[in-house]
């Protein structure tokens, strides 16, 4: 399978690329070195900073209608994502099984998609650009160090599905707290995006069956006193991404008084990464995210590891408009096959980007889906 066909650039966080921060960007070379430890020394190093400087020449970030979205900040600088993560947690059964029973048929939303002509005949799907080993750009492949991942061979396939082009596929990058406006707003067909599937969301998109299963985690530098989601976060700095389940699970919590007293919730910013490059400049003591993320981060990083175990459970899906009940089956048809595939199917995948980084061999099972949504 073809990787990354479809891009037309990567803005914002691409990997080895300085990260904003508040004021503007900054990082020191030595710091550099330390964040660039994952992707092959000297070498990526150099070819980073070339795809730093092309980089505003590739692929469009998606940003909110009206301004310019994604800039790194603290509490407060969210805007509307920060607001629906503040609404009240909707209690719903199974989140991960309100979803519609696969089906091969056509309908409204994907003869759209196929009526389109020329250059714009292709998928518009929403995904990260700087996720190691789910969606982001490999400098040491060499060439155009074409998006790749287990995202973007989940969206290959479903663009074969649907165009018959694997590569018939326009790539957009979204910050984390753009994942459900970009889906509401038809900037994108679909998300596929390490985008937990859970019953907030639930009122506002649609979502495919599952296609990882995962859990909220704590990443923090191994000479860390820090154990895990426990007492030892008491008076710590905890960095999360905006619009991000960590986020409203930890706000959740502090209101408790869980997981600790005086755990600091004010770093947070528009893409996981920049959690990482947080930490290793010493701007904040821990990162809780997906397990699955932070696994990959660690894999970049030797010096952080993760800290205890899950302490949630959670599933990614796809991410579609609620009135898009063709293209949803459609996608649990493709999820359907990928997972009975043996030779390039999920388990290839999974070989191919995760096996390296998790070291757990129950994770490497697809969820088994159930579809209790009727209409």
């Amino acid at each position: 399978m073809r990787r990354g066909a479809g891009r037309e650039g990567l803005p914002e966080g691409a990997p080895g690329r300085a990260v904003p921060v508040e004021g503007g960007v900054r990082m020191r070379a030595g710091r550099l070195r330390a964040a660039l430890r994952g992707w092959g020394g000297v070498g990526a190093m150099a070819l980073a900073c070339l795809l730093a400087v092309l980089a505003a020449l590739l692929l469009p970030t998606v940003h909110p209608h009206g301004g310019g979205g994604g800039g790194g900040g603290t509490a407060g600088d969210d805007g509307v994502a920060r607001g629906s993560q503040a609404r009240a947690a909707r209690e719903c059964a199974d989140p991960e099984k309100q979803t519609l029973a696969p089906s091969g048929d056509g309908g409204p939303t994907i003869d759209a998609i196929r009526s389109r002509e020329g250059e714009k005949r292709k998928l518009v799907v929403g995904v990260d650009q700087n996720s190691f080993r789910w969606g982001y750009r490999d400098p040491n492949s060499g060439g155009d160090a074409e998006l790749e991942g287990f995202d973007i061979d989940l969206a290959h396939r479903i663009a074969k599905d649907i165009l018959g082009d694997e590569d018939a596929v326009q790539f957009k990058a979204i910050p984390t707290d753009q994942r459900v406006p970009a889906v509401q707003d038809g900037r994108v067909d679909m998300v596929v995006r390490t985008m937990t599937i859970n019953c907030d969301r639930l009122e506002d998109v649609a979502f495919s069956a599952p296609y990882f299963r995962t859990g909220q985690q704590v990443l923090a530098p191994k000479s860390s006193k820090i154990t895990g989601y426990d007492g030892t976060l008491a008076g710590k700095r905890i960095c999360t991404a905006a619009g991000s389940t960590a986020l409203s699970t930890l706000e959740q919590d502090q209101a408790a008084g869980r997981p600790a007293q005086g755990v600091d919730l004010r770093t947070t910013v528009p893409n996981q990464l920049d959690c990482l490059v947080r930490l290793q400049l010493g701007e904040v003591d821990a990162v809780v995210t997906d397990g699955a993320l932070a696994a990959s981060q660690a894999a970049q990083d030797p010096t952080v590891e993760l800290k205890g175990d899950a302490f949630t459970t959670e599933y990614y899906g796809v991410a579609m408009k609620k009135d898009a009940d063709d293209l949803v089956r459609r996608v649990n048809r493709v999820l359907e096959q990928w997972r009975a595939d043996k030779a390039d199917g999920w388990q290839h995948s999974y070989r191919t980007w995760l096996s390296e980084t998790m070291d757990d061999p129950a994770k490497s099972l697809p969820p088994t889906p159930q579809y209790l949504r009727e209409s």
